[in-house]
């Protein structure tokens, strides 16, 4: 993190950034706070409301891929009165799509902070997902009623909302009956992951495309690339992260396929093996394994490359929009790319 403050500390614009987003999430759940009401009457055993917001969910490092998306607002000049109403977006899109993640993944990371009867994790995500498509609604209805947004700008920004989202929902949806055959690395990398995350990191673009009159579209374009190289890169670090789980659950992974390319033996079991493996442990199919096992760590031949590109993918994006105004010099990206590996639990994993 220190290195993502240094980019706030000297950066005027990223600490722009930062403070326009902490404005927007602070008004999407001021709005949840009035949305979450129960009718006048009801029982307090079926009430339910905002909870308190932890001081955590305005700190920057919650909050590094939303302002690097609200910084964009500012590499491409967006009207400084449409760039508070972007990051308000930003952040409804990010309700929808973690809410999702945590349904289809059994987990449970707060977006919203509900308080509901008893345990209620799904209906919670239900009930954040609903949530912001009211908020969002009502962010289009004072949009039309203040003339910053035309009714055909409102439809649009409607519909594409969750067109933008589909792509990426028919990808998750294609992994929901598990992977049973590992397809090449390069299309991981360059097909399912662009869809899977990739696309998540343009999802920002939205706004300006729809608003934005005077939008120079070739500056656009090289910010939404540099956006999405930086995301896959992540993504590619989470897949390092997530080797273990991503093979339990039957999930696509740029390193399974690494190995299922290279070491098909690696997924064999015992009996069709002469011998151990080179890995050093049994075949992934007779190992007890848990979500949470750092498997990457003992595979390093894969892991290592890995990372390395993870680490390639990210410094280059960083460094595209630094040269596009953001602050960010050559040594600086590097460093904050490296500081990625903190910030997505991989501090364990030595790549240089």
């Amino acid at each position: 993190m220190q290195n993502w403050t240094e980019l706030w500390n000297a950066g005027r614009l990223f600490k722009a950034a930062f403070d326009e987003q902490r404005t927007a999430i602070k008004s999407v759940y001021g709005t949840a706070d009035r949305v979450l009401s129960v009718p006048a009457g009801t029982p307090a055993e079926y009430t339910v409301s905002m909870d308190s917001i932890p001081d955590s969910f305005y700190a920057l490092r919650k909050n590094i891929f939303s302002t690097l998306f609200q910084s964009v607002y500012h590499l491409m000049d967006c009207d400084p009165q449409h760039r508070l109403f972007y990051g308000k977006l930003i952040h409804l899109f990010r309700i929808w799509v973690t809410s999702a993640d945590n349904l289809l993944d059994d987990e449970d990371k707060v977006v919203i902070p509900i308080q509901m009867p008893g345990s209620s994790r799904v209906m919670r995500q239900v009930v954040s997902i609903m949530t912001a498509d009211r908020i969002f609604q009502q962010l289009l209805a004072e949009g039309r009623e203040t003339g910053a947004l035309t009714a055909a700008q409102a439809q649009e920004l409607s519909d594409r909302s969750l067109q933008i989202l589909l792509p990426s929902a028919a990808q998750e949806a294609s992994e929901e009956e598990g992977v049973t055959e590992r397809p090449d690395p390069e299309h991981v990398l360059n097909v399912i992951h662009r869809y899977k995350t990739g696309i998540l990191f343009n999802v920002a673009f939205l706004g300006p495309e729809v608003i934005e009159p005077h939008l120079d579209r070739k500056r656009a374009t090289a910010l939404k690339e540099a956006m999405l190289q930086f995301g896959i890169g992540c993504q590619v670090l989470d897949d390092i992260r997530d080797l273990a789980r991503d093979h339990i659950e039957q999930r696509h992974n740029y390193l399974l396929s690494t190995l299922w390319k290279a070491q098909p033996g690696f997924f064999q079991p015992l009996e069709k093996t002469k011998c151990s493996d080179s890995v050093g442990f049994q075949t992934l199919e007779n190992r007890e394994l848990s979500v949470g096992d750092r498997l990457y760590l003992e595979v390093p031949q894969v892991a290592i490359p890995a990372a390395q590109l993870g680490f390639g993918m990210m410094r280059d994006g960083l460094t595209t929009l630094g040269e596009m105004g953001l602050g960010i010099r050559p040594k600086l990206a590097e460093n904050l790319a490296a500081s990625m590996f903190t910030v997505l639990d991989l501090q364990d994993l030595k790549y240089a």
